[in-house]
């Protein structure tokens, strides 16, 4: 056998205008530019990219346009693409299909699963075997035999066989708890030594039958909590004995992400969380990076996510390219126990209990006259809201807007 290496590349998203940002846009663009910078440098034999080659099955004109300047400058260096499509760049019908196809046709890509055995043979080095995504895991095993049974895997003796794929495997320590597992070990036939995966966007490399099942991770960042995964592709050598050494590969363009995770805001008032917030906010000393403030915890009783104010805590850093708070706040309830314990007594006790209620929840917000004040004009709503007498209700409302 001959040696040989290969680019292993996944999830570029391209055309993805994260948080509605143009600039945003060309950042994914800017990566892929780059990747292709540095596999011009490198000089392998050919590329791979497992799915996700852009976020929508109709990319954008521009994206379009960027996406093949750079593809023909690897056609014009004679190194091949082979590639599988994702769950973002196929379209989950038949008509619309996926956008692979025409790049397919130009011959700026090879879509394995379009090609007769869904193969591309390199005589005396490699067999490169890719199936098509089909979104969920149902779908996945209706469609997925069927498709291996007209078009089957059939490694090559004497050579690196390579088997292309975009989806998460059910294999542990790889899949995240929160992404369903569309293909079972069982699914994927034997006699590869690389398993070429795309979908899991956090770089994973993991013994899986006769060989390695390995995720190149995402070339941007497509979600604030993949800030910290190392962004960029896989380089692979394959020695004469068929041996293989994988290099994960850095890329340099990928924006910086800032994310604000440190604090649980539980029983603080709106108000203070965007006091704090803004103050973090403000604190991030990094010009262009995307900052994003989480505000996680549990809100006081009579507050509501609605009392916060995101413009201010957006507002917070001049040098950022973009915050972008995320609410994970929860509203307080008040039991059914509670309630149900409430109302089984009189209205003497329901008067008490609510007035020293009404005195705790306010207290932390208003002055104790002021509280005490608000209290009593709470209780006069009590006996008529129980009692369902509406139109006692609408006068005491009336008087106290007055």
């Amino acid at each position: 056998m001959r040696a040989f290496s290969f680019v292993h590349a996944s999830d570029l998203h391209l055309g993805y205008s994260q948080y509605g940002l143009e600039v945003r846009r060309q950042d994914f663009d800017d990566a892929f530019a780059e990747l292709v910078d540095r596999v011009l440098e490198l000089k392998p034999d050919f590329m791979i990219i497992a799915g996700d080659l852009f976020h929508q099955p109709r990319p954008s004109n521009i994206t379009l346009e960027n996406t093949i300047r750079n593809f023909k400058r690897l056609k014009d260096a004679q190194i091949p693409v082979l590639a599988v499509d994702g769950s973002h760049d196929s379209a989950p019908n038949i008509i619309t299909g996926t956008i692979l196809y025409p790049l397919d046709s130009a011959g700026l890509i090879y879509y394995l699963p379009r090609h007769e055995g869904a193969c591309w043979y390199k005589p005396g080095c490699c067999y490169v075997y890719g199936i098509p995504n089909y979104h969920t895991r149902h779908k996945t095993q209706e469609a997925l035999p069927k498709f291996m049974m007209e078009k089957p895997a059939l490694p090559i003796e004497g050579v690196c066989n390579i088997f292309v794929l975009h989806g998460a495997v059910d294999v542990s320590g790889v899949k995240p708890p929160y992404i369903e597992a569309e293909l079972t070990p069982d699914m994927l036939p034997s006699g590869f030594c690389y398993y070429a995966a795309g979908h899991i966007h956090e770089r994973s490399s993991v013994k899986f039958k006769d060989g390695f099942l390995v995720y190149s991770g995402c070339t941007e960042t497509a979600g604030y909590d993949e800030a910290r995964y190392s962004k960029g592709f896989n380089y692979v050598q394959v020695n004469e004995m068929g041996e293989l050494q994988i290099e994960q590969m850095a890329l340099n363009s990928p924006r910086q992400f800032v994310v604000l995770d440190e604090i649980d805001f539980s029983g603080m008032t709106p108000a203070k969380i965007a006091q704090i917030a803004t103050q973090m906010v403000q604190e991030v000393d990094i010009a262009g990076a995307v900052v994003i403030p989480v505000l996680r915890g549990t809100l006081p009783m009579e507050a509501s996510r609605t009392e916060l104010d995101i413009a201010q805590i957006r507002a917070a850093n001049k040098k950022a390219l973009f915050v972008h708070p995320v609410v994970l706040l929860k509203e307080s309830v008040v039991l059914d126990e509670v309630v149900r314990n409430i109302f089984e007594d009189n209205f003497k006790d329901l008067s008490t209990k609510s007035y020293e209620y009404f005195t705790q929840i306010f207290g932390e917000r208003y002055s104790k006259e002021d509280t005490d004040q608000i209290a009593k004009l709470a209780l006069t709503l009590i006996e008529p809201l129980v009692c369902k007498q509406d139109e006692k209700v609408r006068q005491i409302l009336e008087e106290l807007s007055k």
